[in-house]
């Protein structure tokens, strides 16, 4: 749990991601973080902004029958070549095939993220996308990034939040932290209007405590 002064409601992040929980916790306010269980695969017809939308959501709606009295925070992250949805690689073939197809081209990152009032059974979800350009890699250049950092459990097979940025020409976002994972500043705006304010120079609207 992070050490900063309680809000009035108890405040879950529903991943068990610790750059999510980094990330959370520059936002000066106290939280717990569990791992929901939920079935992140697409439906059929499903692409990546909806399937963002859609996990991010479950997953604060997953932890709500747990923490009937908490704001929940859910957040997912989907990547697409196009219109083709890149999954988690989980092994270093498939890892090599992504990295291999998206070298040289843009690949957007959606990342969904939402606030379940639990007690209420209010939320607000918004989608933020992140277009990243990939450098031209060789293949070797790839094989020698995936066996550095092992990004096999990651969507797009890279870590942007370590040596993964050495594989990008630019990236467009209005918020560097939702390539990591969480949009901080949609967060900040969102917690707002759940009556949380993220550091005493913040006011809060008068939502329902």
């Amino acid at each position: 749990m992070n050490a900063t002064s309680p809000p009035s409601k108890p405040i879950i992040l529903a991943s068990s991601s610790r750059y999510r929980q980094q990330l959370l916790q520059r936002l000066n306010i106290s939280f717990t973080a569990c791992a929901p269980d939920i079935d992140e695969q697409p439906e059929q017809g499903e692409i990546a902004s909806q399937l963002a939308y859609r996990l991010a959501t479950a997953k604060a709606y997953a932890l709500s029958p747990l923490h009937p009295e908490a704001l929940i925070i859910g957040s997912d992250q989907v990547a697409a070549l196009d219109d083709q949805i890149l999954t988690k690689p989980l092994d270093k073939t498939t890892a090599f095939s992504q990295l291999q197809h998206c070298q040289g081209r843009q690949v957007t990152f959606f990342t969904g993220l939402c606030v379940l009032d639990s007690k209420l059974q209010q939320h607000k979800t918004i989608v933020e996308p992140v277009v990243v350009k990939f450098r031209e890699l060789t293949d070797p250049e790839i094989q020698d990034y995936i066996e550095q950092e092992q990004p096999l459990d990651c969507a797009g097979s890279f870590k942007c939040e370590g040596l993964g940025i050495a594989l990008f020409e630019y990236i467009n976002s209005q918020d560097p932290n939702t390539l990591i994972g969480l949009p901080l500043i949609q967060l900040v705006n969102l917690l707002k209007e759940f009556g949380v304010g993220c550091g005493s120079f913040l006011t809060t609207s008068n939502y329902p405590i």
